[in-house]
């Protein structure tokens, strides 16, 4: 039986041909690389934030789900929250030091900027 869901379709107007079948592109998920060689840097951001200060770490390369997973284990140990969307992790406040620190224990080479 083809897998020819009605949902997938929807920008299909018409076909005439009885052996259609319409194929949807696939998606490229970044394969995440083994903590030893993500090169991530750490900075303070003030900009755009009204004067508060985020822990911004930038330079990771892989999907969404182990960004957020990282993001997670990060603002746990910080004691804050922070959001990770698009390859960057904001942390709330100054933790330059204790996510370099918390990164290097875990395996990542990381850096302050």
């Amino acid at each position: 039986m083809k897998k020819n869901d009605w949902k997938e379709r929807l920008n299909i107007v018409y076909s005439t041909n009885p052996d259609f079948s319409f194929e949807r592109e696939q998606e490229n998920i970044p394969e995440t690389l083994p903590p030893g060689k993500q090169q991530l840097r750490i900075q303070l951001d003030k900009r755009h934030r009204n004067g508060k200060s985020v822990t911004l770490i930038t330079g990771f390369q892989g999907n969404d789900d182990d960004l957020k997973e990282l993001s997670k284990m990060l603002k746990t140990k910080c004691g804050v929250g922070g959001s990770s969307k698009d390859g960057e992790i904001l942390i709330q406040g100054d933790f330059r030091q204790k996510v370099l620190e918390i990164l290097q224990n875990t395996g990542y080479k990381a850096r302050i900027i």
